[in-house]
């Protein structure tokens, strides 16, 4: 009996941690299209991976932004075009789950660029919705 007790806790622990393992690759893939969007110049596509609703919360260097419409047009504004986009490296220091739809990552961001390199830290939160793994709240600076 202890013994069946013993291989039904390990699998269970093995489910888990496959379940996390998967959730994690999910993410890293939002980031590593994030990276191959903004590196061709195109915020559209970057801008995908974010929650498309008024409810995203964005804060960065201005304060707080409410909206996906209006944090796209945040980096318009701050991003008009390639010289300024650069190119874009993430850093994942940290993945965790707060649940198992919800996700913490912390990491760091640079922005290579021949008018002046950019770099700071993030913290998203990233929530699956409708099957969906979407960024619902940035803290960039």
């Amino acid at each position: 009996m202890k013994r069946f007790l013993l291989v039904m806790v390990f699998g269970v622990m093995t489910i888990a941690a496959l379940a996390q393992s998967n959730q994690e690759s999910a993410i890293r893939q939002i980031l590593a299209k994030q990276t191959e969007a903004w590196n061709k110049g195109d915020i559209n596509a970057f801008m995908q991976t974010y929650w498309k609703s008024d409810s995203l919360v964005f804060v960065g260097k201005n304060g707080v932004t409410y909206g996906w419409q209006n944090t796209l047009d945040n980096y318009r504004k701050g991003y008009p075009d390639k010289t300024a986009m650069g190119q874009l490296k993430f850093t994942i220091i940290r993945i965790e789950p707060l649940s198992g739809q919800v996700y913490n990552v912390i990491g760091k961001w640079h922005l290579t660029r021949t008018i002046g390199d950019l770099q700071g830290h993030y913290t998203l939160i990233i929530r699956k919705i409708n099957g969906k793994w979407l960024i619902v709240q940035d803290h960039s600076s």
